[in-house]
């Protein structure tokens, strides 16, 4: 039988490719250690650049793959570790470099590898009176997901107050429309009270591909970004107005977005900045709007209504959250008062797409980073969250894109 040697196994390794980064495992320091416990078998540890990544059993079966191939080579076994952040650095370093330099070698513009800076959004103009439509001239996002050609839906989840769920019901129609066979993704606009990493589950901090992209969050099969990416999750976004705009553009330009079928973006509640910036500049995007039955909740709702309907967006409907608790006995109590939801329907003209009853495990789920759609389905909050779902999906032109 050959000898299998260390220089053989990295050279069969060098061919195992990072399919985020792009770039060899052996370049990036990814091999750690070799061995051979025995004729014909090799042991080998690869370290991952992230804990949990959505692409390691790729990586350990192409590794596998490589190394069976070599001659004298019946046995493989591959174990999967995480690399310190030091590490981390350098092999994010280390595939930038390459990409620069396979750029350079093509003599090719660094927009052509994908590498260049994103399309320039235009400057929104201040709001006054009622101008608020579209901003006329040629699209600044054409090639990219708000490109007028992509098929991607977008689909706002606005409120006009905080407190009414409005995160907790982005995360859960997400994972349900995902349920339904669609590419889903989640983009956390709501910037001072980011949420969605906690209530996905998701963590660590953002990292980037071999083109500079940030690479989202792959969660419940769901793509997120969010500013818990870069920050601590305790820590206090401290900006103005201008920023947001920004980071906007960063999200939609700078992240190397999967083909999606819909896009929820969490926002803001109220009629701030980030309101402003997608009605002016995603031109695309749809909204929903979440409220409680309290009358309080839906005057404040009308306001949000308002800025759609100003910016020329089309309100697909109200959802009602917390609409009731069911009692032992089976009925049901209106905590926050009946029928909020369905005459702010009624007054905005649109259906009420559903009403959602306040159940513990729906809190409990979104604290431990489970949505309820993935641990209690079949719940009466469950099954209302899918119910909505399914007239999401009928409502909008994305249906026939389904990934069954």
């Amino acid at each position: 039988m050959p000898t299998v040697t260390k220089e053989a196994v990295l050279a069969a390794l060098d061919r195992v490719e990072d399919p985020e980064l792009k770039a060899s495992i052996v370049a990036l320091n990814m091999v750690r250690g070799i061995g051979f416990p025995a004729a014909g078998t090799v042991e080998v540890e690869i370290a991952l650049t992230v804990a949990g990544c959505p692409l390691q059993d790729r990586i350990r079966e192409d590794a596998e793959r490589a190394l069976l191939a070599l001659p004298g080579v019946e046995t493989v076994r591959v174990r999967l570790s995480v690399m310190e952040e030091e590490d981390r650095r350098r092999a994010w370093a280390s595939a930038y470099a390459a990409s620069q330099a396979r750029a350079g070698a093509r003599q090719a513009a660094p927009a052509a590898e994908g590498g260049g800076a994103p399309p320039k959004a235009p400057k929104a103009p201040v709001a006054t009176g009622l101008q608020l439509g579209p901003i006329p001239g040629q699209d600044p996002w054409a090639g990219t997901m708000l490109d007028a050609k992509n098929p991607t839906t977008i689909i706002g989840v606005a409120s006009g107050k905080g407190g009414v769920g409005k995160s907790t019901v982005t995360a859960n129609l997400a994972v349900a429309v995902r349920r339904l066979g669609y590419r889903v993704g989640v983009m956390d606009m709501d910037v001072y009270g980011f949420s969605q990493g906690r209530m996905f589950g998701a963590h660590g901090t953002a990292r980037v591909n071999a083109q500079q992209k940030i690479l989202p969050w792959h969660v419940h099969d769901v793509s997120l970004v969010s500013m818990g990416m870069f920050i601590g999750e305790d820590q206090a976004v401290i900006w103005r107005g201008p920023m947001l705009g920004k980071l906007m553009e960063q999200f939609f330009g700078d992240v190397a977005w999967p083909e999606l079928d819909y896009l929820f973006i969490d926002l803001p509640p109220g009629t701030g900045d980030v309101a402003l910036d997608i009605a002016q500049r995603v031109r695309k995007a749809q909204l929903v709007l979440v409220t409680t039955p309290q009358e309080v909740a839906t005057h404040v709702a009308r306001r949000a209504a308002d800025v759609a309907r100003r910016a020329q967006q089309t309100l697909l409907g109200v959802i009602e959250n917390m609409s009731y608790a069911r009692c032992p006995d089976g009925t049901r109590f209106p905590l926050f008062g009946e029928g909020g939801g369905q005459r702010l329907a009624d007054e905005l003209k649109v259906p009420l797409l559903g009403q959602i009853p306040l159940e513990t495990h729906v809190r409990e789920s979104g604290d431990k980073g489970k949505p309820a759609v993935v641990v209690a389905a079949d719940s009466e909050a469950g099954q209302a969250f899918l119910a909505i779902a399914r007239k999401l999906v009928e409502l909008t032109p994305a249906r026939a894109a389904a990934q069954q």
